[in-house]
């Protein structure tokens, strides 16, 4: 997630420096053109451009829109993963009896892990890196026989209050509460996952990078009277926004994609671990989450 920092221009540069370098060759190809052959290419009137870069600023703001829909989507979901993270614990410690304290922290230190595992997951990384800070070798070996970890230490967490039930450690009204709160893990698990799998239309931006090339180029035939280190700059400027707002809807549209533009998962998971090591009491409680230059992961 970007923060509030100043954002490097060699970054921004970096997002459309192709787009900049074809603009610059349609311009000075199309300002050539009408310049060798005048009388064959007719008088471009300017209201041409002008009503395609109209249609091109509605485009963009619908797909900026749809894009940022989807990120605030993933940041509610890990918003409603904080909640419940500090509500699982304060749960297992009013639920669970004294004397089983150690199932209690392993269940919660286990909760922790599947945070971080979830966020590596969604973003292609491996999801069980790390995983020993948290979980023991046994689970480790566990998660390790399926194909999503996450799911994995959900499941172990509920085959453990499972057996804490059978050991009447806790009542069933207990193991009902604490189950429905496991299963809100899965459902914002599931909902996250769907933002991942759900590919936004490639030919959307296929088509909005042509109209925009088209704009650039009736753009160009319009300003064929300005002289060309006027007009060369002004067709980069111009295409320059077009593109870095597209670019910047494109970001936002995958979240968990690990960009700068990304939903904070580590950092949220992070503090996420703050809390339940405050609420255990622990001693090794690590600080938050710091941003990387002018960005948090």
């Amino acid at each position: 997630m970007l923060t509030n920092t100043k954002i490097p221009v060699s970054y921004l540069f970096k997002k459309v420096k192709y787009e900049i370098l074809f603009v610059l060759i349609i311009g000075l190809l199309v300002h050539y053109l009408t310049t060798q052959f005048e009388n064959i290419i007719p008088i471009m009137p300017i209201t041409i451009p002008a009503f395609i870069g109209t249609a091109i600023s509605v485009i963009l703001s619908f797909k900026l829109n749809q894009s940022y829909d989807r990120w605030w989507e993933a940041r509610k979901i890990w918003g409603s993963i904080v909640n419940d993270s500090r509500s699982f614990v304060l749960q297992l410690q009013s639920f669970v009896a004294k004397e089983n304290q150690a199932e209690i922290r392993e269940m919660a230190f286990r909760h922790i892990a599947w945070c971080y595992s979830l966020g590596q997951g969604l973003r292609g990384l491996d999801p069980v890196e790390n995983m020993e800070n948290f979980i023991t070798g046994k689970d480790i070996q566990e998660i390790e026989k399926q194909s999503n970890k996450p799911l994995a230490l959900l499941q172990l967490n509920t085959l453990q209050i499972a057996a804490l039930k059978e050991k009447k450690s806790i009542d069933i009204f207990s193991q009902v509460q604490l189950n429905n709160t496991l299963v809100n893990f899965s459902n914002y698990m599931g909902m996250a996952e769907r933002i991942k799998s759900t590919v936004f239309p490639i030919t959307y931006r296929i088509f909005l990078h042509f109209f925009i090339y088209i704009f650039i180029v009736t753009l160009s035939i319009a300003l064929r009277d300005i002289e060309s280190y006027f007009e060369i700059p002004l067709l980069l400027v111009i295409s320059t926004t077009f593109f870095l707002l597209e670019k910047s809807a494109t970001h936002l549209q995958d979240p968990f994609r690990n960009r700068p533009t990304d939903t904070p998962v580590t950092a949220i998971a992070r503090t996420i671990e703050i809390n339940i090591k405050d609420l255990l009491k622990e001693k090794d409680i690590p600080k938050p989450h710091q941003p990387e230059k002018f960005y948090l992961s």
